[in-house]
């Protein structure tokens, strides 16, 4: 573990005793361990993420604390030697913030050109991760979003100008990602088909979001494992839990912003719940979570169904019902007409900005979104991002956490 060759060459502590030296090398290449388990593994451009990944996978049970990114063993370690951390930059040593993008090559760009240019923060914003997510980040004129394609991880960055959509892509998933960019974009939505029927408020809120896309994300495994997090829980509690998942078994994005990349099926399939129950995920959604990374291939194949092939392919598992599968194909097929039935607040919403009844059942919202089939999804979206919302008579829900029981 000594200095590198062309240090010691160049008359590195000339002047010191050998047992001097060796004790100073020892103390160096200690620290060199440190830093470097410090820095994103990307930014040294090497191929070290043992620890994670869809081969090997982390430690069952071992959780990885926010802002940890795997480093390199102790061999590569004092093959890079201290120069490798003389030589980075303050940022660098960060733990993990922001990079300078200069230091990543995208891998492909790509221009779309949508009438109109689809607003990324209401396109993209209700997807996994929406705003200040460890999965996507947006700005004022852009998004970032990492996710985990069959070719594997890719973070896009999209800026979106009055004429076009502009798409650079990081990682081996980035062609594929930059392929499917059109639908995620929502190219296959067609907003201006949507139905009014005369209502006001409707004909209003159609206006309003005139540059609403439905994305169409077409990953399956990334959709489901938030909605089921979000079963029978506040938000706050399934985005706690979300957080915990992805810093205990996510991956670094790559590229230049540090996003963070969805564990994969096969590191969360070889789970055990007792592996999650620290995380705040309770019994059944810890063994729902693993049941459905175990069967990641089939449900991918949703992608290519029609919409109602799709539900009853999800529903077939034991723990998906209407509410998740609606959630799921609305995100992974784009479907504008997959009305999530069971949701708490849903109902009242609708209902009351259609209607003005305070309170409603499933039944009645769905007789009041009937007539703005085949995009009844996007009428309730459209509700619901307007910020209408029915009177509130009781407490907030408690939130809880499981991760102390």
């Amino acid at each position: 573990m000594g200095l590198p060759a062309e240090l010691d060459q160049a008359g590195v502590m000339p002047h010191v005793s050998v047992r001097e030296r060796d004790v100073v090398d020892g103390v160096r290449a200690l620290a060199a361990l440190i830093l470097l388990n410090r820095l994103q593994v990307s930014d040294l451009s090497l191929d070290i993420r043992g620890d994670v990944g869809e081969q090997g996978g982390p430690i069952p049970g071992h959780h990885r604390h926010a802002g940890y990114h795997p480093g390199p063993t102790p061999d590569r370690a004092s093959q890079l030697g201290i120069a490798a951390v003389l030589g980075s930059s303050k940022h660098d040593q960060c733990g993990g913030h922001r990079l300078d993008p200069r230091r990543y090559d995208p891998t492909v760009k790509r221009s779309i050109k949508l009438d109109p240019v689809p607003d990324l923060r209401l396109t993209l914003g209700r997807l996994n991760g929406g705003t200040g997510h460890p999965v996507q980040r947006m700005t004022s004129d852009s998004v970032w979003r990492a996710s985990r394609t069959p070719a594997g991880a890719a973070t896009l960055h999209l800026e979106a100008t009055d004429l076009e959509v502009t798409g650079t892509a990081w990682g081996p998933g980035g062609e594929w990602a930059l392929d499917h960019l059109p639908r995620l974009l929502g190219a296959d939505d067609k907003p201006d088909d949507f139905p009014t029927n005369g209502h006001r408020l409707m004909r209003e809120l159609k206006g309003r979001f005139r540059k609403l896309r439905i994305a169409r994300t077409e990953r399956v495994h990334e959709a489901i494992i938030p909605v089921i997090l979000g079963q029978v829980v506040t938000r706050k509690e399934a985005h706690r839990a979300e957080r915990r998942l992805l810093e205990a078994y996510g991956e670094p994005a790559p590229g230049p912003e540090p996003l963070t990349v969805q564990p994969s099926p096969a590191v969360l399939g070889r789970l055990k719940y007792e592996d999650l129950h620290p995380l705040g995920i309770g019994r059944k959604k810890a063994q729902l979570i693993i049941e459905v990374s175990r069967r990641a291939s089939r449900l991918e194949e949703a992608t290519s169904m029609s919409s109602a092939q799709a539900v009853a392919r999800l529903e077939a598992i034991p723990g998906i019902g209407p509410w998740s599968s609606a959630l799921v194909v609305g995100e992974a097929l784009g479907d504008p007409d997959a009305v999530p039935v069971g949701d708490y607040h849903l109902p009242n919403t609708v209902a009351w900005a259609l209607a003005g009844e305070a309170r409603a059942t499933d039944r009645r919202m769905l007789e009041l979104l009937e007539p703005y089939r085949p995009h009844r999804y996007r009428a309730a979206l459209m509700i619901k991002m307007s910020g209408i919302g029915a009177p509130k008579y009781g407490p907030r829900t408690e939130v809880r956490s499981f991760a102390q029981y």
